[in-house]
């Protein structure tokens, strides 16, 4: 079996191992990378454009991030976090841009108004209270709110159109928003670290065993699907990048700090209408308010998306229950994940999550006529012939043990490295995407924590996101610094 000696193994060909290897190619033109993926092509999973939801997640529109407390308060810590870290992908695809690393912008991100839209007394008054409270800080200072018809009837003409005149509806808007084509943007970054020395990307090549050896090392072994080829792959750090399959991966890697994750399971399906005449008329991402008992990827929006250059309307995602872990996995995914050290917390969060579970089997049960109604309340002259189904992408929530040994079921993403900071894995779901080059500063700095306090690589980190080391939630003129750039290179403002 041949030996492959690297620096780096990056398991996954999706947007968080693409992130990470083109900043350490960045950081070090010496190190040499593999990077391993089980599809005969990369970014066909989770980041792939059909499969997420692309609305390059800045807490403008997204209802979830901002929860109404129980004082009637609205809590929005959160969306400052997420606006913040989204404000670091930006700069950071802003560099490559300008580096000629990354293509003309529009060929994965264009501006698209981020809006809220609610309707009845109650939602109505939230969504007042947040944008007072959102507009009040310079993140968010560009934000709008309305309760007018003409002014909705121009931000959002479909949402209004023939709409009953009686309803109390309100919306917020942000001129700046964005869609983003992570498939594109992925494939475009592995299209240059290709012709990189050093990178090799290694198709159709499914993990089958990791182990650390006594010198620190880590040892992978791969085959490859299509000749049947056995390589063993050594290497002094490993990410696990691979979206639903990381866990898995971590699981098997046997460190101390996988015990007690477990994985729940969520796919999701999209209603798309594809009708140009359709599609011209809306041009803007509309975030409602998620029902009760849904998980918070499950937020209804009726979203402008271009995808490989082409614009589509999509409206969801339908959350459904699965055991798979990938789109492309196996039913097995999930029993397979259940381990001596998680199975209290995930018998846990079974018990106490009845209400999602109820909620996910009832999505799936749905019928189309079901769903273009759900569609109704966001485009009430919606016919049914106009709109198809499509599958989304898996998200697995993480399952975390808490201190009691019990579970609790976190909506988000997070990073857990060994101690050693020689493996890294990312696991969860939303924001996701959104955030990857934050969440991948975030590798480097528990992973490489000498190299990325030598000065040569903190010269180098503020070439490639100008405002990092500091905090763009509480300095406003760094914020106004590099919004400015970055709205004009990527050609958002």
């Amino acid at each position: 079996m041949a030996v492959r000696q690297a620096d780096v193994v990056l398991v996954g060909g999706g947007v968080m191992s693409a992130t990470l290897g083109m900043m350490l190619r960045q950081l070090d033109p010496s190190l040499d990378i593999v990077m391993v993926e089980r599809l005969d092509h990369v970014a066909h999973e989770s980041t792939d454009g059909w499969n997420n939801a692309g609305t390059g997640h800045a807490g403008y529109c997204e209802l979830n991030y901002t929860p109404e407390t129980e004082n009637g308060d609205v809590e929005i810590a959160r969306a400052l976090q997420i606006n913040a870290q989204f404000e670091v992908s930006l700069q950071f695809w802003s560099y490559l841009v300008e580096q000629g690393i990354l293509p003309e912008p529009s060929t994965f991100i264009n501006r698209t108004p981020h809006q809220s839209f609610v309707w009845g007394e109650k939602d109505v008054a939230f969504l007042k209270r947040r944008f007072q409270k959102l507009k009040a800080h310079h993140l968010f200072r560009e934000m709008e709110y309305t309760e007018n018809p003409e002014d909705l009837a121009e931000w959002m003409p479909l949402v209004v159109s023939n709409r009953n005149p009686m309803q109390k509806v309100a919306a917020t808007r942000i001129k700046h928003g964005s869609d983003v084509d992570f498939g594109s943007l992925t494939r475009s970054m592995m299209k240059w670290l290709e012709t990189q020395p050093n990178f090799e990307l290694m198709l159709s090549c499914p993990v089958h065993y990791i182990d650390q050896r006594d010198n620190g090392r880590w040892k992978v072994r791969v085959k490859n699907q299509k000749t049947g080829e056995l390589t063993k792959l050594e290497a002094g750090f490993v990410f696990l990048g691979a979206g639903g399959g990381a866990l898995p991966l971590l699981q098997k890697s046997g460190i101390d700090e996988a015990r007690g994750y477990g994985g729940f399971p969520v796919s999701g399906q999209w209603l798309v209408c594809q009708k140009p005449e359709i599609v011209k008329e809306h041009h803007s991402k509309v975030y409602g308010k998620a029902p009760i008992g849904a998980p918070p990827m499950s937020v209804p929006h009726l979203d402008t998306r271009i995808i490989n250059g082409e614009p589509a309307l999509l409206f969801g995602p339908f959350a459904g229950f699965t055991t798979r872990f990938l789109k492309q996995g196996s039913l097995f995914d999930l029993f397979g994940s259940v381990r001596a050290t998680n199975l209290r917390p995930m018998l846990s969060v079974s018990k106490s999550n009845m209400d999602l579970t109820r909620y996910l089997i009832g999505e799936v049960f749905q019928s189309h006529t079901d769903r273009v109604e759900s569609l109704r309340n966001f485009f009430p002259d919606a016919q049914e012939d106009d709109w198809a189904l499509q599958m989304a992408g898996q998200r697995v929530q993480i399952i975390k043990q808490t201190a009691e040994g019990g579970g609790k079921l976190e909506f988000g993403t997070e990073i857990v490295a060994a101690k050693d900071g020689s493996l890294a894995a990312l696991l969860g779901a939303s924001p996701g995407a959104s955030t990857a080059a934050n969440a991948m500063l975030n590798v480097l700095e528990r992973c490489f924590p000498e190299k990325m306090q030598s000065a040569d690589w903190q010269e180098r980190m503020k070439e490639l996101v100008p405002s990092y080391g500091q905090t763009l939630v509480e300095d406003e003129q760094l914020l106004n610094k590099v919004r400015e750039r970055t709205l004009s290179t990527l050609k958002l403002g």
